[in-house]
C-alpha cells in the first residue's frame, strides 16, 4: 500500500513539474538592464507559483541555436532574449511544437501557436529621457551611445532625439544631440572610451542604448564628476550639481539609479520584466496567446524612471512638461517618431 501511495506522489509530481528556461543573447546577465531586467521577471514569476527555473547563457551568435534546442528538450517554456537571437527562435520553435516559446525584444511577423514575442516602442522611453536632458544640460550638448544599431536600438536612438528636438521647438533652444554606437553590448571599456571623448567635447548627459557596455559610461561619468566635486556622499553629490550642474549618464531598460546614486540623471524604461512575468504566468495557467503583443507608455510598458535620487535637481516645471507630455501619448494627441523620416517631419505646436 505505501508503495501505491508513493508511485502516486512521483507521478503527480512528473505530471505537474513546470519549468521554465532563459536564453540569453551574446550580452548575458550582468548587464544591469535588459538581460538583467527580464531575467528578474521571470524570477519573480517562478517563485511566486513555485515553479523551476534556468538562465542558459550565450557566448557567441553560433550558440543560439544549440543552447535554445537545450533548452526545448529540459523546459515548457523557453525565452529567448534579445533581437540578435530571432531567426535561431524561429527555427528552433518550429521543431519543438510542443513547447512554448517567448522572444523578448523581436518579432519577424511568422505565425506558431507555440510562440509568444513581445516588442516594444523604445522612442517613446527614450523621447521622456531626451526631453529632460534637453532641459537639464548646461552646455548645450547631449548624446547616445548605441550598442549595436539593432532595430530596437535605432528607435531608441530616435526618440532621444525626438525628445531633444521637442525641447527645442517648444523652447526656442538649440541643444546639440550627437550619436555614437560602441558596436558592442558587451564592452564596458569601449563604453568608457566613447564617453570621456563625449565629454571632452562638453556633452554632459550622455543616454545609454548599449547594455552591459553603459558599466564603462557610468565609470567615465563617476570619474568626471569627482574633479569638480572631490566627494562621493550623495548629499555633497545633490548639492553640487543643484546649483552648478554635473555629468550624467541616463539609464536605459530597467531604473538603473540604484548601480550608481546621483550619477544616473534617470532611466528610460522599457518593461522586459513586465513582459516576462506575464508571459510565465501566461503559460503556467493555460492562458497562453501566441501573437506579438507591442508594449508602450500607454501599456504602461515604457516611461521613465522616478528619479530617486535627483529628482530634486529638476526644475518643477521640467517635470510637469514631461508629465503633460506623457498625457498627451496615453491619449494618442502625440505620436512619437519611430524612423528618420517621421523624426525629420516632426513638428510640435505645444507652448508650455
Amino acid at each position: 500500500m505505501k508503495k501505491i501511495i508513493l508511485l502516486g506522489i512521483l507521478l503527480s509530481i512528473s505530471v505537474f513539474s513546470f519549468k521554465v528556461i532563459m536564453v540569453t543573447d551574446i550580452g548575458g546577465l550582468g548587464d544591469g538592464s535588459f538581460m538583467d531586467g527580464t531575467w528578474s521577471g521571470i524570477v519573480k514569476a517562478c517563485e511566486e507559483l513555485g515553479i523551476e527555473y534556468e538562465v542558459i547563457q550565450s557566448k557567441e551568435q553560433g550558440d543560439y541555436v544549440s543552447n535554445l534546442s537545450k533548452a526545448a528538450e529540459q523546459a515548457d517554456v523557453v525565452f529567448a532574449v534579445g533581437y540578435l537571437m530571432s531567426d535561431a527562435f524561429y527555427k528552433v520553435a518550429q521543431q519543438y511544437p510542443e513547447t512554448y516559446f517567448v522572444g523578448i525584444d523581436f518579432d519577424n511577423g511568422t505565425e506558431l501557436s507555440n510562440v509568444m514575442t513581445f516588442t516594444f516602442k523604445e522612442q517613446e522611453g527614450s523621447f521622456l529621457t531626451g526631453y529632460l536632458a534637453a532641459g537639464m544640460t548646461r552646455t548645450g550638448k547631449v548624446a547616445i551611445i548605441g550598442g549595436i544599431p539593432i532595430p530596437p536600438v535605432k528607435r531608441y536612438e530616435i526618440g532621444f532625439r525626438a525628445g531633444v528636438k521637442a525641447f527645442n521647438q517648444i523652447h526656442n533652444t538649440n541643444v546639440e544631440v550627437k550619436v555614437v554606437y560602441a558596436n558592442s553590448f558587451t564592452d564596458p571599456k569601449k563604453g568608457k572610451e566613447l564617453a570621456q571623448a563625449l565629454i571632452s567635447e562638453k556633452v554632459d548627459i550622455i543616454q545609454q542604448a548599449c547594455g552591459g557596455t553603459a558599466l564603462g559610461i557610468i565609470e567615465a561619468v563617476k570619474e568626471e564628476d569627482q574633479k569638480l566635486v572631490k566627494s562621493d556622499n550623495l548629499k555633497d553629490l545633490i548639492d553640487y550639481f543643484y546649483e552648478n550642474g554635473g555629468y550624467f549618464m541616463l539609464g536605459g531598460d530597467v531604473e538603473q539609479e540604484p548601480q550608481a546614486p546621483g550619477y544616473i540623471l534617470a532611466s528610460a524604461i522599457k518593461r522586459v520584466d513586465v513582459a516576462s512575468y506575464l508571459a510565465v504566468k501566461m503559460a503556467y495557467n493555460g492562458e497562453w496567446a501566441p501573437g506579438n503583443t507591442e508594449l508602450g507608455i500607454k501599456e504602461n510598458g515604457e516611461g521613465i524612471s522616478n528619479m530617486i535620487f535627483t529628482k530634486g535637481i529638476v526644475p518643477d516645471s521640467l517635470i510637469c512638461e514631461i508629465e503633460y507630455l506623457i498625457i498627451l501619448i496615453k491619449k494618442e494627441e502625440f505620436i512619437i517618431p519611430s524612423s528618420e523620416e517621421e523624426l525629420n517631419g516632426m513638428k510640435i505646436k505645444i507652448k508650455f
